[in-house]
């Protein structure tokens, strides 16, 4: 018995290191048949003694055809995106940016392709995979880890001998290769089923299926690009990958240390010719700073780290026919044309639609019937029409009028003051409109009501049930069974969803609102500073500017918006409906030790990014300040601090203190015991 659990031991680690060696150093040193000859005796011995099962044995990898839901988990650091270039000019304004922010330390880049797939988050326990998790909104996910578990160039088990930490979490792309996506789209074709537009939308879909035995039979790949953890082998990303890649995982042959913004330069120029003979689909490159010190530094903005940046290549172009322009109408009225368009291939996908976006753009291109229009990606991924061939113009072809009335209730339109937008201002029964402010309020980032999307909503709104989206909470089993294709688990998960969005964080209910210019961000900076709906409702447009990044555009939005007695006669139902309607922050976090203080942060850090370093003196009843003056409580000073600050400061007669005493600050309770330090 001994003798047989040795050799199914054996057999799954030498299994893991020709996959390892075929799919990650694409290096094989056994041919096929004999790769598969020894997964069938391992199939084979596992088959016959059951007692030896392992869900990490690389026979596991074929997935199964049992179907289940996707849960959602919270990601233990967000995963946010990056900030987007487009020329090489704005690369080395981010390559300045860092230089400027860390004084005279030096510091090295690290270049990366940025590759067109969807982002995944994985942990490992000892060595094992535990879970993978999408991006989501960056704070959630979907957990899809047995659908990547068949991906043959993930590890589930890593190699051995390894020096790697007992926990830590990777991130990086799932793609689908292009041959796949290629015969992938031929099979489809035959069996008369919708093609997929590209490979990035072919991997995103195909991950989310719930029976992980297609997902296998897809072939999807991975590249992974970074590694997160307490305890990580090496204090720069470089090193981090390169363990990586010992460890087992797939990185990409083209990551490269970068000296110079020279260096940088070179690596832009060679890659923006050599990828198009990847096997895989790239929009772009990444640049990210190496040390994760000063990573933390640098810190992040609202929705970016500083200390990354993606450059975009530059967009394909080709020459189509419009076959026709309509006009469609959005949530908030504002109508926008779209060209339609005879089918031509960019970029790797089919183009058939662009957006005109205003009737500007459509009178300064000159748009004529039957033009031929030049039509780019917008970093690959927005179709847009960038030009007219006037050569190929049909003599006589008329000008694209822009039309007058709502396309779909015939309201005269009207056009907003100092833009270049054209509003249907039938608000409250225009049915585009209406259906568009019902799937933006279930949407995932808003109330996240599962199975009601754009067909559901207008099937919704034809039938009388939802007229607007507080009807949504008068929605009940038998109402839903009564529609046209309608069967009770489709009924039941739109309760489901309904229930659960009771729960959803106010911030995020504001954002479900529809009120103009109130994106997501602007939510959560309204949430926090108003605390509750009525407060919010009751504000004055000065009052509303005086909030942080509030101007008086979307001010006065807000204002118009509650002004409307049937906006608060839906907020009067969404509240007895159960939502939130006011924050729901834990009082033990916040604390006032630094009341009355106003802080100006400087220099490097070693524990906390400054971003981090604010939130803290926020949450204790400081007030963070970027100049000294006489009002100046005390200076947070890192390492290299500014000799202007410095010799200000001391001018002044200001405290300046380190982060070591902050922290005790902080941990003790009493704000005034720091000594000065110089």
């Amino acid at each position: 018995m001994d003798n047989i659990k040795q050799l199914i031991d054996e057999l799954r680690q030498e299994l893991n290191e020709n996959n390892y060696k075929y799919y990650v150093l694409n290096a094989p040193t056994i041919s096929d048949k004999e790769f598969d000859d020894k997964m069938a005796q391992l199939e084979r011995l596992e088959k016959e003694n059951p007692q030896y099962y392992d869900p990490y044995s690389p026979t596991q990898r074929v997935g199964s055809d049992i179907t289940k839901s996707f849960k959602q988990v919270t990601h233990n650091r967000p995963m946010l995106s990056l900030a987007n270039t487009y020329s090489v000019a704005e690369v080395t304004e981010f390559f300045n940016r860092v230089k400027n922010a860390l004084g005279d330390e030096p510091f090295q880049i690290v270049g990366e392709m940025k590759f067109d797939g969807t982002s995944i988050s994985i942990t490992y326990e000892n060595g094992r995979m535990t879970q993978a998790v999408t991006r989501g909104d960056g704070l959630k996910g979907d957990d899809v880890t047995d659908n990547v578990k068949t991906i043959r160039s993930i590890p589930l088990q890593l190699r051995q001998n390894c020096n790697y930490p007992q926990h830590f979490e990777v991130r990086g792309e799932i793609l689908m290769p292009w041959k796949v996506f290629d015969s992938l789209n031929k099979e489809r074709e035959y069996n008369e089923e919708p093609l997929f537009a590209n490979p990035r939308n072919a991997a995103a879909g195909t991950l989310k299926l719930q029976n992980s035995t297609e997902v296998a039979r897809r072939k999807l790949d991975a590249y992974l690009y970074y590694l997160l953890g307490d305890n990580l082998p090496f204090d720069n990303h470089y090193d981090n990958l390169m363990a990586m890649k010992d460890w087992g995982f797939k990185v990409s042959e083209a990551v490269k240390v970068l000296n110079s913004i020279n260096d940088v330069e070179n690596f832009i120029a060679y890659w923006d010719k050599e990828r198009k003979h990847l096997p895989v689909a790239t929009d772009g490159l990444v640049f990210k700073v190496n040390s994760l010190r000063q990573q933390l530094n640098l810190g992040y903005t609202a929705k970016n780290p500083r200390w990354a940046i993606a450059y975009k290549f530059q967009a394909e172009r080709e020459c189509t026919k419009l076959q026709s322009v309509s006009f469609e109408v959005g949530r908030t009225g504002v109508i926008t044309p779209v060209a339609n368009l005879e089918p031509v291939l960019l970029s790797g996908t089919i183009v058939k639609r662009a957006s005109l976006h205003n009737e500007d753009i459509i009178r300064n291109l000159d748009i004529h019937d039957g033009d031929m229009l030049y039509v780019e990606k917008g970093g690959e991924i927005i179709p847009k029409i960038v030009g007219v061939n006037i050569e190929k113009r049909i003599p006589g072809s008329s000008p694209i009028s822009f039309v007058s009335h709502c396309p779909a209730c015939g309201a005269l339109l009207r056009r907003v003051d100092g833009e270049a937008a054209w509003v249907c201002p039938n608000k409250y029964n225009c049915p585009p409109q209406i259906t568009g402010k019902i799937e933006h309020f279930v949407g995932r980032h808003a109330m996240n009501i599962d199975g009601i999307g754009e067909e559901v909503a207008e099937q919704l709104f034809a039938s009388g049930l939802v007229k607007n989206i507080a009807d949504i909470y008068d929605l009940d089993i038998n109402k839903l069974l009564s529609l046209d294709r309608f069967g009770l688990k489709s009924a039941q998960r739109i309760m489901n969803g309904i229930a659960e969005s009771r729960n959803i964080p106010f911030e995020r209910v504001i954002f479900a609102l529809s009120i103009p210019f109130v994106g997501e961000t602007v939510a959560k900076k309204i949430a926090f500073a108003t605390k509750d709906i009525d407060t919010l409702m009751d504000m004055n447009v000065e009052q509303l500017s005086a909030i942080e990044e509030i101007g008086n555009k979307i001010a006065q939005s807000i204002v118009e918006y509650f002004a409307i007695p049937e906006n608060r006669s839906i907020i009067e139902r969404l509240r007895n409906a159960g939502l939130q309607m006011h924050t729901n922050e834990d009082a033990t976090n916040m604390s006032d030790i630094l009341s009355g203080k106003t802080i100006v942060i400087s220099g490097i850090f070693n524990h906390h990014s400054r971003d981090e370093y604010k939130k803290i003196i926020e949450a204790n009843g400081g007030k963070n300040s970027g100049s000294i003056s006489s009002k100046t409580s005390f200076i947070l000073a890192g390492e290299n601090m500014g000799p202007a600050k410095l010799d200000k400061a001391n001018k002044l007669g200001i405290k300046i203190i380190n982060e070591e005493q902050f922290l005790s600050i902080i941990n003790s309770g009493i704000a005034d015991t720091a000594p000065q330090i110089s």
